[in-house]
């Protein structure tokens, strides 16, 4: 995110709630409605169910209270406002207690097609309909306390798996290969090129391979990696996680795609 942006987070009145203002709700609705008329062919249909779940409507902004009462009522998941940017250990131990940490400001206009720094529309449009499937909150759970348990020496190859699924998965269905990545799903550019393919790859997902997988945040992504089920996102985290991250630090990093075939971000 630039300088220039200078995002702050919002801090909720006494009653828990938020206040956005009409404009606000303008863009929310704007960005809404957009990607529901994209995602309602590429998206997996647990995702597209899971919007239903929490009531997630054009009208305006969701608030952080009814997003956490729908989440705790389906799969005892909940969500925590904090500034959008928090300390990794932070966020680990925030997952392994059940709760998403999730921005409170919305971008602004000028910033409508794409930001940097997560913001409301990512977090909650983005993260929390999933939430609402079971072995995925399962999973995102499970991922926190290993990230807990193993420390800061193992962080940065978990955050790749936690990149490579919860923000830019993809998973095979009876219909295709279908987007379930907040990063994919929050995103214009994004959901058209990991549907289209035809700059990217699409790579069965491996462990291994993910943790020797770089990647960058301010481009297309040049790789995605295509689960076959939900359930297998649980099994991922009951692997010896720690020793597959040492494992993979000595036979090193593949060489990065994105050199050669990534496109800028629109």
């Amino acid at each position: 995110m630039t300088k220039e942006s200078s995002y702050t987070a919002k801090l909720p009145g006494p009653d828990g709630l938020y206040d956005y203002s009409p404009e606000e709700d303008a863009i929310w609705g704007e960005l809404y409605r957009r990607q529901m008329k994209i995602l309602a062919d590429t998206a997996c249909q647990e995702y597209l169910d899971g919007v239903k779940l929490l009531g997630l409507k054009p009208e305006k902004v969701p608030q952080l209270l009814e997003v956490d009462r729908r989440l705790t009522e389906t799969t005892g998941f909940g969500v925590e406002g904090v500034p959008a940017l928090i300390p990794p250990s932070r966020f680990y131990e925030l997952l392994s207690q059940g709760k998403f940490p999730l921005a409170t400001f919305l971008r602004r206009r000028e910033h409508i097609d794409y930001i940097e720094e997560p913001d409301l529309f990512h977090e909650v449009f983005g993260h929390c309909p999933l939430l609402t499937n079971q072995s995925y909150a399962n999973f995102v759970r499970h991922f926190g306390e290993a990230a807990v348990r193993l420390g800061k020496g193992y962080s940065w190859h978990l955050f790749r798996i936690f990149w490579f699924t919860v923000e830019f998965g993809l998973i095979n269905t009876p219909q295709g290969r279908r987007c379930f990545g907040a990063g994919i799903v929050s995103s214009p550019s994004e959901a058209k090129a990991a549907t289209e393919g035809t700059a990217c790859e699409f790579r069965p997902f491996d462990l291994m391979s993910v943790l020797r997988t770089p990647y960058r945040i301010d481009i297309l992504q040049p790789i995605y990696y295509v689960i076959d089920s939900f359930a297998d996102l649980e099994a991922i985290v009951e692997q010896d996680i720690g020793g597959m991250i040492l494992k993979a630090k000595s036979l090193g990093d593949f060489a990065p795609a994105f050199e050669a075939k990534a496109s800028p971000l629109i």
